[in-house]
C-alpha cells in the first residue's frame, strides 16, 4: 500500500488536503497524464505537474481580484479543466467552491449566491455569464466573474468579467515575480478547512448549504480504496454534475488521491462517444442512466440483421439466468461455463465494447433503487455492477457491495472506519471520518442532523444478520392512508420506475382511502414500443393519452401491485402529458420529487382522480428554457387499475 491510499490521516494531520496531495503527483509522477479534455475532437492532455501550475496560477489570479480566505466562490457550468482549476485554486487560498448546477435558473442562482454572499463567480461560458450579469439589478455584491469559453465573450466582456486565461497568465507573473508566493501557497490550506460546499436537492424548501472539509473527503476515498472499491490509476470520465458531490469525490477527491485519469468529454451531447473513446475502468452513473442504457442496447438489437437479433435472444436470457444462480450461491457446471464463454466472444464483449466500458472493472449504481431487471442484465453482460450507499452529508462513500456477496435488496457493508446502525424508529444512522460537521449558516438543520456523534440519515432501513444495509426510502416520506396503513411512496414509486416506460412518478394516498398514481411515461422507450406495434402519434402528450400506452402502464402496475399488501395497492392513474420539469419546480436537479408542488400543479387531476371521474381537462402552466411561461391544454384519461395479474406485453 502506497503511502497515498494509507488510512486516512487523523483530524490533527493538517498538512494532510487536497493541495498537498495534487503537489506530491506533480513531484512524483508530473510528467504522468492527470486530465484529458476533448476539444474540436482531439483529445488535449494535462499532465499532473501543469495540473498543479494551472491551479497555482489561478490561485495567485483570484487572490490578485480579492479573493480571500473563508468566501464562497460561485462555480457554474458543465465539466471543464478551468472550472476544476479554479475550484483547486480557490482551495488553496482557503476560499470554498460552490458549485451550482448548470441548466439553474437565474433565480436559483440569485438564491445560492445571496445565501452565500458570493463576491467572485466562474463560469463556463457566455450562457452562464449573461445568466449572472442579468441578476445586477438584483445583487451587487458580485465584484469579478472569471470565464472559460471565450466564444461571445472575447473582446467584449463587460468590465470585471475576466477570461481563465487572463487570470491565469496573471497569476503567473505574480509567481514568477514574488519569491516565495509558491510554497506560501501549497502551505495555507489545512485540513480542517472547508473544501467544497455542496447543496442539498431542496425538496422541501430551499437548499442547505453542506460544507465538506478535506479531511472528510480523503477519509472516504482512502477508506473505499482499502477494500478495492478503486484504486491507484484508475480511468474515470468526468461527466457528473459538478455540482453534485459524486463528482467531486470521483474527479477531484479520488483523482487527486489516487491519481486517476479524469477525461472530460467534449460536451453533454456526446458523452456516448466519448465514453467509448475514453473506456474508464471505474464507471458510475444513476440507475435511471443504467436503464436507459439498457434500453439503448435493447432498441440497437431490434434494428440489426435477423441474426444477431437471434444470437442475442438465445444467449442473452441464458446468461441472465446463470446470473441469478450465481447471486444465489449456485456454481455453473463445465457446459455452462463454456456456453457463457462462447457468449462473451459472440455478443456480451461486443456490446460491452460498443457501450464503452470494455475495460471496466469497477461499475457502480447509487441514488435510488436500481431494477432488477437492469442490474441482472448488466452483470450478465460482464459487468461487475454493484450499488453503494452515500449522501452528500457523508461524503457520498459510506458502504457498498463487496464483490463476493453481492444482493439484488442490498447496498452492502460500511467501509472501513465507518459505522452504521439503525435507531428505535428505523432510521439509518451513520459515524465516521467521512461525516460533516454540520450545515452552512444553519445550526437549527445541524442539530437535527448530528446527534451524540450519529448523523441522521432521515432514511428508513434495516440491517441483515450479514451485517448488509438495505434502504427502505425516506423516513420524511412514511405517510398513511386514512385507515392508518403505513407507506414509503418512494418505495412503491422505485418498483414502477424500474420499468424503461416510466421515467417518473409520483404516488398519491396521504390522508385518503387509497392510493393512486401520477404516470410521466419515458418517451424514448414508450416512442421505441409504439413503434414496433404501428402505433402512430404526433407529440408526447398524443403518445402518452394512446390507449395501448395505457393498457401498457397498467399490466406494470399490475405486475407491481401484485407485490404490495393490499392496502397500499394503486388503485388509478393517470398518464400525464409532460414530464415532471426542474425547470416548473416539480422535481429537483436529480429528479427528486417535489411533492408540494406536484400536489399543486396537478390539483385539477388530483381532484378528478379521487371523485372517480373517467378524464380530466388539465391546465397545466410550464416554463420554457428562456425563463418564459406557457399553458398547456389537454384532456387526460384516467384509468382503473385492474386485477393484478401480470404486467402488459
Amino acid at each position: 500500500m502506497t503511502p497515498d491510499m494509507q488510512a486516512p490521516a487523523t483530524a490533527h494531520d493538517e498538512g494532510d488536503h487536497l493541495i498537498a496531495v495534487l503537489a506530491a503527483n506533480a513531484r512524483t509522477h508530473g510528467s504522468q497524464v492527470a486530465m484529458r479534455e476533448r476539444d474540436r475532437g482531439i483529445w488535449q492532455e494535462t499532465t499532473w505537474q501543469a495540473y498543479l501550475e494551472q491551479v497555482l496560477a489561478a490561485a495567485a489570479g483570484m487572490e490578485a481580484l480579492g479573493v480571500a480566505p473563508g468566501d464562497k466562490v460561485l462555480v457554474v457550468g458543465d465539466n471543464r479543466p478551468a472550472l476544476y482549476f479554479g475550484m483547486l485554486g480557490a482551495i488553496a487560498l482557503r476560499a470554498v467552491p460552490s458549485p451550482a448546477y448548470p441548466d439553474f435558473t437565474p433565480e436559483q442562482l440569485l438564491g445560492q449566491i445571496q445565501r452565500e454572499n458570493v463576491r467572485f463567480a466562474i463560469a463556463e461560458d457566455q450562457e452562464q455569464v449573461d445568466k449572472l450579469l442579468g441578476l445586477a439589478t438584483q445583487y451587487d455584491g458580485l465584484q469579478w466573474i472569471v470565464y472559460d469559453d471565450a466564444r461571445g465573450l472575447e473582446g467584449s466582456a463587460p468590465q470585471h468579467v475576466l477570461a481563465f486565461t487572463e487570470l491565469a497568465r496573471r497569476g503567473t507573473e505574480r509567481l514568477q515575480h514574488e519569491p516565495g508566493l509558491r510554497e506560501d501557497l501549497l502551505a495555507r490550506p489545512r485540513a480542517s478547512d472547508d473544501a467544497v460546499l455542496l447543496h442539498s436537492s431542496g425538496t422541501m424548501g430551499a437548499p442547505k448549504g453542506i460544507p465538506l472539509k478535506h479531511r472528510h473527503v480523503l477519509f472516504a476515498v482512502r477508506s473505499a480504496a482499502q477494500v478495492g472499491y478503486f484504486g491507484e490509476g484508475e480511468t474515470h470520465m468526468a461527466y457528473m454534475p459538478i455540482a453534485w458531490v459524486g463528482d467531486f469525490i470521483f474527479t477531484i477527491a479520488a483523482a487527486l488521491a489516487l491519481r486517476f485519469s479524469a477525461n472530460i468529454p467534449e460536451k453533454q451531447e456526446t458523452v456516448q462517444r466519448d465514453l467509448r473513446e475514453i473506456a474508464p475502468t471505474v464507471y458510475f452513473t444513476s440507475p435511471r442512466a443504467w436503464s436507459t442504457m439498457l434500453t439503448r442496447v435493447q432498441v440497437g438489437i431490434a434494428e440489426s440483421t435477423g441474426l444477431k437479433r437471434r444470437i442475442y435472444e438465445h444467449f442473452m436470457p441464458f446468461a441472465i439466468e446463470l446470473e441469478r444462480r450465481h447471486l444465489a450461491g449456485q456454481q455453473p457446471g463445465l457446459a455452462q461455463r463454456l456456453w457463457r464463454g462462447l457468449g462473451e466472444w459472440l455478443i456480451f464483449g461486443p456490446i460491452r465494447d460498443q457501450l464503452g466500458l470494455a475495460r471496466a472493472r469497477h461499475a457502480y449504481t447509487a441514488g435510488e433503487a436500481i431494477g432488477e431487471e437492469v442490474f441482472l442484465f448488466f452483470r450478465a453482460l460482464g459487468l461487475p455492477l454493484r450499488q453503494f450507499y452515500g449522501q452528500t452529508e457523508n461524503s457520498a462513500l459510506c458502504a457498498a457491495q463487496d464483490a463476493g456477496t453481492v444482493k439484488l435488496h442490498t447496498v452492502g457493508k460500511p467501509f472501513p472506519g465507518m459505522q452504521l446502525r439503525i435507531s428505535d424508529s428505523g432510521e439509518i444512522l451513520v459515524r465516521g471520518g467521512n461525516v460533516f460537521e454540520g450545515y452552512f449558516d444553519n445550526p437549527e438543520a445541524t442539530a437535527e442532523a448530528l446527534q451524540d456523534g450519529w448523523l441522521h440519515t432521515g432514511d428508513a432501513g434495516h440491517l441483515e444478520d450479514d451485517g448488509q444495509l438495505v434502504v427502505l426510502g425516506r423516513v420524511s416520506e412514511l405517510v398513511r392512508t386514512r385507515g392508518g396503513e403505513r407507506y414509503i411512496p418512494t418505495f412503491i414509486e422505485n418498483q414502477l420506475k424500474f420499468s424503461p416506460h416510466i421515467k417518473d412518478v409520483c404516488v398519491l394516498g396521504d390522508g385518503r382511502d387509497w392510493l393512486a398514481a401520477l404516470v410521466a411515461i419515458d418517451w424514448e422507450a414508450v416512442g421505441h414500443w409504439a413503434q414496433e406495434r404501428g402505433i402512430a402519434y404526433t407529440s408526447f402528450a398524443d403518445l402518452s393519452q394512446q390507449p395501448s400506452v395505457y393498457d401498457l402502464i397498467e399490466g406494470l402496475m399490475r405486475a407491481v401491485n401484485a407485490k404490495l399488501p393490499e392496502a397500499t395497492r394503486i388503485h388509478r392513474f393517470v398518464n400525464l402529458h409532460k414530464e415532471f420539469d426542474p425547470d416548473d419546480g416539480e422535481v429537483t436537479r436529480t429528479r427528486k420529487l417535489r411533492r408540494n408542488v406536484i400536489d399543486t400543479h396537478y390539483k385539477d387531476i388530483i381532484d378528478a382522480i379521487y371523485a372517480g371521474q373517467a378524464a380530466v381537462e388539465s391546465v397545466a402552466q410550464i416554463t420554457y428554457e428562456t425563463g418564459e411561461s406557457g399553458v398547456l391544454r389537454r384532456e387526460l384519461a384516467i384509468r382503473d387499475v385492474g386485477a393484478t395479474v401480470g404486467a402488459a406485453a
